[in-house]
């Protein structure tokens, strides 16, 4: 049965990509609210399936390694990220039995007191952003408990000299180490830090991102742009290749979304000063407007590298957001250009010369959550078509027998025995949330952190 329901899917993106391809395409037939539900159910019964994996020969531990049926650990001992990205989503899909067996398991098994350094980035939008949004979830106070207490000992991150964080702290003794960063790990801390501040009345939390965030941005080169390295320490930048891919990608994300979740004006006036200078040096206009962003020289802002990636799928998203919708549904073309060189996209691609750069695929999430954004801000049912041929490509190639398998070569489809916790947290759900009614998720009242974890205010 599975094999037929792959052939079908495969027949239908093949169609659907002949049907949308090309300046003389036309326009998507619009999906029925019917056919849309019916997708959403599919996403909920592969997440189930996935979830059924891990519990079934990873529980209490970190991630399912899905060819070998083995548990993986980050650190030694487990922090639970499966069952803490995961609980959002299960909750939102209304999978209630596997919500509250997450739930109870990181309640009651969850513990930070380990003498290991932990990276301070994954850990913040991973499991403190999935604490929080558990807890505004559920009312589980055990799970605010839990916040707070790792978000004390992360706190002796923030203590350089420039208050820009170093990337890996000890959880047990707060020694901290790698002082060599990216504005991605320095900048993409205030919406989960600053909740935690909100819901604890503890102020310091919301205060120490703020400034790290506030001290990246202003060390921005005179034409308004980030590099790809810094040192925390000194504030010097050790790499100067600007982008919007990984090591920078959620900087401008947070840089938006902190004035969307909080209100805060700084973090609106920072936006306004840094969006300009991304669309003017980074973007890029290719083979008869197609529209991409590359990499370029922060200091000049002279073309380096025409490079863009899964990571940098993220950017129509946030354009989107920002407003900037018709620039947003370009570069989502231009993404969907990369997905079906291969049917399935890869980490890096070179857009000039049509070429794989780097061919993995670790389930990343950022072109389903443009098209979520896309389908959400603008009603169009060409969204929802994407979004059909993008489950269907991922489930051919990427389910298994236990869960889903990353892969090593999207031009080979060669798998990878990893299945990281964010296909809960955020490529589930957002194939989800764009095949889901309207009223499904309140897109409105909350604010997705960059693990697509959603938080709320006012608090209670």
């Amino acid at each position: 049965m599975f094999l037929q329901r792959v052939v079908i899917a495969a027949v239908f993106a093949a169609a659907l990509a002949g049907c949308t391809a090309g300046p003389t395409a036309r326009a998507p037939a619009a999906m029925t609210e019917a056919q849309a539900s019916e997708l959403a159910e599919r996403v909920k019964a592969e997440t189930r399936h996935a979830w059924q994996g891990y519990v079934r020969y990873a529980w209490g531990h970190d991630a399912l390694k899905p060819l070998t049926r083995a548990p993986h650990d980050w650190y030694g001992p487990s922090l639970l990220m499966t069952p803490v990205d995961a609980l959002d989503t299960l909750l939102l899909m209304g999978l209630t039995d596997e919500a509250k067996q997450a739930q109870e398991l990181i309640a009651s098994k969850l513990s930070f007191d380990h003498d290991v350094d932990v990276q301070v980035f994954e850990v913040t939008i991973r499991l403190l952003g999935g604490l929080i949004t558990g807890y505004q979830m559920t009312g589980d106070t055990r799970l605010l408990a839990l916040a707070d207490d790792l978000g004390r000992r992360l706190m002796p991150a923030f203590a350089s000299r420039t208050g820009l964080p170093y990337r890996y702290v000890n959880l047990r003794t707060g020694k901290v180490r790698d002082g060599i960063s990216n504005p991605a790990e320095t900048g993409t801390l205030l919406l989960e830090f600053g909740m935690l501040g909100k819901l604890t009345g503890k102020p310091a939390y919301y205060d120490a991102a703020k400034r790290a965030l506030v001290e990246t941005y202003r060390r921005r080169s005179t034409i308004g742009l980030v590099g790809s390295q810094i040192d925390v320490e000194t504030g010097a930048w050790t790499n100067p290749s600007a982008h919007i891919g990984g090591g920078i990608d959620s900087y401008y994300e947070y840089l938006y979304k902190c004035w969307r979740l909080f209100g805060d004006a700084d973090c609106k006036r920072m936006w306004d000063d840094s969006i300009g200078p991304v669309n003017r040096y980074l973007a890029d206009e290719v083979r008869d407007g197609e529209l991409w962003y590359g990499r370029a020289d922060m200091n000049t802002g002279q073309r380096t590298i025409t490079r863009y990636g899964a990571l940098d799928a993220f950017m129509p998203a946030l354009l989107a957001l920002g407003g900037d919708v018709d620039r947003a549904a370009r570069l989502q073309a231009s993404g969907m250009t990369m997905w079906r060189a291969h049917g399935i996209e890869p980490d890096a691609y070179d857009y000039a010369a049509q070429k794989v750069l780097r061919p993995t695929y670790p389930l990343r999430p950022e072109i389903v959550e443009s098209a979520y954004y896309l389908h959400r801000l603008t009603g169009k049912p060409q969204y929802r078509a994407m979004g059909k041929e993008l489950f269907d490509d991922f489930v051919r190639w990427c389910r298994t027998e236990d869960g889903y398998a990353a892969l090593k070569d999207v031009t080979t489809k060669e798998r990878d025995d990893a299945m990281e916790s964010f296909l809960f947290a955020e490529t589930f759900k957002y194939f989800y949330l764009l095949f889901a009614p309207r009223d499904a998720f309140d897109f409105d009242a909350a604010t997705f952190n960059t693990e697509a974890h959603p938080l709320r205010l006012p608090v209670p």
